[in-house]
């Protein structure tokens, strides 16, 4: 059976690569979000995600605002599985508990830091309305939002969490 396209980029490309523009986006997403707040508990704390039909092993600092590449540091909270796995948590397709409880996603490390890591996961609900007013501000972000609110995606994904309702 030949890999997926994204398990092969993984192999291809470094893992330092992956990590800078993971953080990079990470950090830029939780702007706007009361997740946020809530990472100045796990501030300094490193995470390692391992995929292990990636072959990639990704180094993240938790910091007070998001994510900073910490590559080669010892983790304190390691979180290993494939690909698919972490997609689905990423993408909310299933919750953490699901995925550690039937262990497609192992958790290991510092206890409390793990479970706190683990609850922020399982905390997760984004809120593309206050992303785009943290991001954007004041005019630019009505303007922003009252196109996105007029787009045929935003009718059909108006039930998802954080997708401001298009008017009718």
């Amino acid at each position: 059976m030949l890999p997926d396209p994204l398990t092969l980029w993984l192999r291809a490309v470094p893992d330092r690569a992956h990590t800078a523009v993971l953080a990079a986006i990470f950090t830029h997403l939780l702007r706007g979000q009361p997740l946020r707040a809530r990472l100045a508990e796990l501030a300094g704390k490193r995470v390692r995600l391992e995929i292990t039909d990636g072959g990639s092993v990704l180094d993240f600092e938790i910091t007070p605002v998001g994510l900073r590449a910490a590559a080669g540091a010892e983790p304190h909270v390691r979180i290993r599985g494939r690909v698919e796995d972490f997609l689905a948590l990423a993408l909310r397709r299933e919750d953490p508990d699901t995925l550690f409880f039937n262990r497609r996603l192992s958790l290991e490390g510092e206890t409390e830091a793990g479970l706190h890591v683990k609850n922020l996961l399982d905390a997760l609900e984004y809120d593309l309305e206050a992303h785009v007013r943290d991001v954007l501000g004041g005019a630019p972000a009505r303007l922003a939002l009252g196109l996105l609110r007029a787009t045929p995606l935003a009718r059909r994904l108006s039930g998802v969490s954080g997708v401001p309702r298009a008017r009718s």
